[in-house]
């Protein structure tokens, strides 16, 4: 490629209907110069395969069912030089199946298993492109050198090893790369978080020095409240890097939380757009380098049911490398840690209540002055720290019961109250953000 690419990543809400590739195939028509498409699997397959990773019964009839369901969208497949690509992806499918059903942990059947999805959309995407006359073919994103950092999962990709493993001779055309997985560390297949598709698009655009990313998905952007407290609201016009990482690191189901950290020291713009609202001028929420002397609070985040663990830690010494190691302990068994506090006589964690008795049983091996309290929520607000710190002040009395003086990201509050639905709508009143 000798002039710069655009990366256009298609999520599997995107991915419906026969309906949603014509939309596709109309985005690319349109686009000028050379681009690189990046698929997630198509809507609820990713489920499907993991339900017949657990049951055999179910397990039984899925190629079947994926075979029919995947050429309803692209019925003359049949009749294309990628048909028998597509018949090796279903046969693998039924290997891994047959391999998990001997009932003994195999990680990499599972892993081969759930990125056939992947493989399976980014087929039946580069037929249809390919029947709009477009010049499009499927990349499998190990194929290509994409390296992962880890064996089995992943939080991201190692772009330094990628970047000396790329292959670009494969790109060229249209690709269409498979999203969320790669190589792991042993050579194997590894998978990323869920949502990790859009980590694969900006890991491409950092290695590909790329113009700009696209996220095409069922939604405008990024809205200042989650629109399931059913809050009247716009996209946010301009987020910047840190500002989206806090989103998507607390409420913003949207991005993937390690969508920005490939490009965050390069400047590549990343934009959020709704695929059947396509403008070719417009767009719902751009993501770029942040803005210094923005002092907006862009929007709130509420994270339901949390729990803050207090470990006192007054009599430990050395107490940075033990923090350091209790999160990655905390990281490697899979507790997600909302958010956490640190001095040098006590430490916070706040997490999910789901995971409080886990979260307990790894910190009673080290640990005995252990507490810990249940809240209804955790609020986050994005924007201006400067700003938000004094918002967080003056809320304190009416709505925190208790401030978290986090270690980075955007400052939180734990509140009690259960009407969280009038909290957000309370607090947005107030603050005048994002309403209507």
């Amino acid at each position: 490629m000798d002039e710069l690419p655009e990366i256009h990543k298609f999520g599997g809400s995107c991915l419906r209907d026969s309906s949603d590739l014509d939309k596709i195939a109309e985005v690319v028509f349109n686009m000028e110069g050379p681009i690189v498409v990046v698929v997630s699997a198509f809507w609820g397959t990713t489920d499907r395969l993991m339900r017949a990773a657990k049951e055999p019964r179910y397990a039984g009839r899925l190629v079947n069912d994926l075979e029919s369901q995947h050429l309803r969208f692209a019925p003359s497949l049949p009749e294309s030089d990628l048909y028998p690509v597509f018949q090796k992806v279903l046969k693998g499918i039924e290997e891994a199946l047959d391999e998990l059903a001997e009932d003994k942990p195999n990680p990499q059947a599972y892993n081969c298993l759930l990125a056939s999805g992947e493989r399976l959309s980014a087929l039946v995407v580069a037929h249809a492109l390919n029947m709009h006359g477009l010049n499009a073919h499927p990349v499998g994103s190990e194929d290509i050198g994409l390296h992962l950092n880890g064996i089995n999962t992943a939080n991201s990709v190692d772009l330094d090893k990628s970047k000396r493993m790329l292959d670009r001779k494969a790109l060229h055309g249209i690709p269409i790369v498979t999203g969320w997985f790669g190589e792991g560390n042993d050579g194997n297949i590894a998978l990323l978080s869920r949502g990790g598709s859009d980590h694969t698009a900006t890991a491409l655009a950092a290695l590909l020095n790329a113009k700009r990313v696209v996220l095409w998905k069922d939604v405008i952007g990024i809205y200042p409240v989650n629109p399931r407290w059913g809050i009247q609201s716009s996209p946010i016009p301009y987020l910047g890097y840190g500002e989206a990482m806090d989103f998507a690191s607390t409420d913003a189901t949207i991005i993937h939380p390690a969508t920005v950290e490939p490009i965050y020291s390069l400047g590549v713009p990343v934009e959020i757009r709704h695929l059947h609202r396509y403008s070719t001028t417009n767009s719902g929420t751009v993501i770029g380098p942040d803005i210094e002397d923005d002092t907006t609070i862009k929007g709130i985040a509420c994270l339901p049911k949390v729990v803050s663990v207090d470990v006192d830690v007054q009599y430990i010494h050395n107490t940075a490398t033990e923090l350091a190691e209790i999160l990655s302990n905390l990281e490697q068994a899979n507790i997600r840690i909302c958010s956490y506090e640190a001095t040098p006589t006590r430490w916070r964690f706040v997490i999910p209540q789901h995971e409080i008795h886990r979260c307990l049983q790894l910190l009673n091996k080290r640990y005995s002055e252990i507490t810990h309290t249940y809240y209804a929520a955790m609020i986050s607000f994005i924007g201006s720290a400067a700003a938000e710190q004094m918002r967080l002040s003056m809320a304190k009395g009416s709505w925190a019961n208790d401030i978290i003086e986090a270690q980075k990201g955007a400052p939180h509050f734990l509140t009690q109250r259960q009407d969280l639905s009038k909290l957000m709508e309370e607090m947005m009143s107030e603050l005048s953000i994002g309403t209507k």
